[in-house]
């Protein structure tokens, strides 16, 4: 006879999930089996993606070798025909997620602050998620009511039903509120499978401070990731459990297929370097990529973004031990054509979808070619140029700023504008390219402020965050050169005329740079400071007054 199943659930500064099997007074125990295995179905980066993606998917093309090909791929309803159909597979499963679930999300989500992502998500049966720096967008109260519902302190409830929070549990162990010592959510999560506990760590990169504006990230601390993760251990160990995986919000780059690891780099390889034996397997993210990995023998894996592809960790627990005997790990792309639409999700997001239509469908211009952000030799693209276009645009009158040179960042840049049929591009398109909602702050700089912040996006040459600039300045900038010399002095060039580093400058930035995000607090120092519209309305404003990708050079790399 089938054991029936009992769940209990006790939340006591940790999350504990025990499901105890009772048998009929009849029955005799079955042998247990010596192991027991657990599917681990992990995502990361979802960023309110309901919809696909554009972009679909790039892998290598197998009939083509050394070139690539798009696979439609992601959204919610093939991600949780593919969830619910790998779960009815294997009796153990959780499902889990490594931060940046909400945050630089389309309109269709954003418009409403992130609740249908979160609504999203619970259907499918997500049960644990670290925290990512995209939590922290809109600050901690923000965070907090989505993982406990309410309605949106500013505009109220917007969507078909009151908002009632997520039915997944919100992971923190590395971020602590400095007011009261104790970590914002629970630093790990407990779940049993057939009698065996294994614990679910969830932390963020120690860096969210460096890359989330201020107020988003006020009254917490971030701690090192590696030493909150060996610190959880011993406590770990005194409830019996010797089987640990990671969520972690950090992660590397690597170039090839979804389920390879060639020269994996980033800050993710020292922090599992640095990790206690004790840990078992690591899911991470934060840097959009897809991979496989072993970092000294341990598991480690990243599911792209967006909801493109779905970790699949098979691992085996012994009874004995109750440990981690093997793990291994697949990376599924989430196809078109292999999976069905999840009928629930597609009610969920036509209900949302009819209440933005009439600003989503509103057709702001036209482009005759798309805005992509793929990068020249100097680090210039075509979108970033015509997004520090129309920032200047906005802020030239002498009225609105009088700006002379606009500068944007190339991560507040999210996804390419594509023109529709026709060329028309839609409110919702120009939304997907700036979803920060910042507003445009014009400053006063002078010359030699303005080359020491190049010189700063110029740190790492071999990866230099350079930030696009708008029409009529330029410079030149050689990466053989010293740390702090690689922008030529004499290349600094405004409407063809030299920028001396005594010149009073008008610069016009986003409030997320004026903040000194991204690290560029030389941003701070910005004097007779006058903040303007959002940066997507003046986006969607340029594109209306008939603004056209420029490969205009303005920016100029030595070899």
């Amino acid at each position: 006879m089938t054991p029936i199943r009992t769940c209990l659930a006790a939340v006591a500064g940790t999350l504990l999930a025990a499901c105890v099997p009772t048998l009929p007074v009849d029955a005799a125990p079955a042998a247990a089996p010596a192991q027991v295995q657990v599917k681990v179905l992990a995502i990361n980066d979802f960023h309110g993606h309901l919809q696909p993606p554009p972009g679909g998917f790039r892998q290598p093309d197998p009939k083509a070798p050394g070139q690539s090909v798009v696979v439609p791929a992601g959204g919610a309803e093939y991600l949780a025909s593919a969830v619910r159909e790998l779960r009815a597979r294997s009796p153990h499963h959780v499902f889990v997620a490594a931060g940046d679930l909400v945050g630089a999300s389309p309109l269709l989500s954003a418009l409403f602050h992130d609740e249908p992502a979160i609504e999203s998500l619970s259907a499918m049966g997500l049960e644990f998620a670290a925290v990512g720096n995209h939590e922290f967008d809109h600050g901690p109260a923000e965070l907090l009511r989505l993982q406990n519902g309410g309605c949106h302190q500013g505009s109220g409830c917007q969507g078909p039903a009151p908002f009632a929070g997520a039915r997944f549990q919100y992971l923190a162990a590395s971020t602590v509120d400095t007011a009261t010592g104790q970590t914002l959510f629970p630093p790990y999560a407990v779940k049993r499978f057939d009698g065996i506990p294994v614990a679910f760590i969830g932390l963020t990169l120690k860096g969210t401070p460096h890359i989330v504006v201020p107020s988003g990230v006020a009254g917490l601390q971030f701690r090192d990731e590696a030493e909150t993760v060996n610190a959880l251990v011993p406590e770990l160990r005194r409830q019996g459990i010797e089987a640990i995986v990671l969520l972690i919000h950090e992660g590397g780059e690597t170039g090839a297929g979804p389920d390879e690891c060639p020269g994996l780099s980033g800050p993710i390889v020292g922090i599992v370097q640095r990790l206690d034996p004790a840990v078992d397997a690591v899911v991470s993210g934060h840097t959009h990529q897809a991979y496989n990995c072993r970092i000294g023998g341990r598991l480690v894996t990243s599911a792209h973004r967006f909801g493109t592809l779905l970790t699949e960790i098979d691992l085996t627990l012994d009874r004995r031990s109750r440990d981690v005997v093997s793990a291994s790990a697949h990376n599924l792309l989430i196809r078109h054509d292999r999976f069905t639409r999840d009928g629930a999700q597609t009610a969920l997001i036509a209900g949302y979808a009819e209440r933005a239509a009439p600003l989503a469908r509103r057709v702001v211009g036209t482009l005759s070619r798309p805005a992509t952000a793929e990068r020249n030799a100097a680090g210039e693209s075509r979108l970033g140029r015509l997004v520090a276009d129309a920032q200047l645009a906005a802020t030239a009158a002498p009225g609105q700023g009088g700006a002379q040179i606009a500068l944007t960042n190339p991560g507040g840049l999210r996804s390419p504008l594509l023109p529709g049929p026709g060329g028309e591009v839609r409110y919702e398109a120009v939304f997907g390219t700036q979803p920060f909602g910042n507003q445009l702050v014009t400053m006063t700089l002078s010359g030699a402020q303005l080359k020491q912040l190049l010189e700063q996006q110029l740190n790492d040459p071999q990866e230099p965050r350079l930030l696009p600039v708008s029409r009529g300045f330029g410079y030149t900038w050689d990466a053989r050169r010293p740390r702090g010399e690689r922008v030529l002095a004499d290349s600094l060039v405004l409407n063809g005329r030299p920028i001396a580093p005594g010149d009073r400058l008008r610069v016009t930035v986003n409030s997320y740079l004026a903040d000194g995000g991204d690290g560029f607090r030389l941003f701070t120092q910005g004097t007779e400071r006058l903040v303007g519209m959002l940066d997507v309305d003046a986006l969607a404003a340029h594109i209306g007054r008939g603004a056209e990708p420029d490969d205009t050079e303005r920016v100029r790399r030595l070899p």
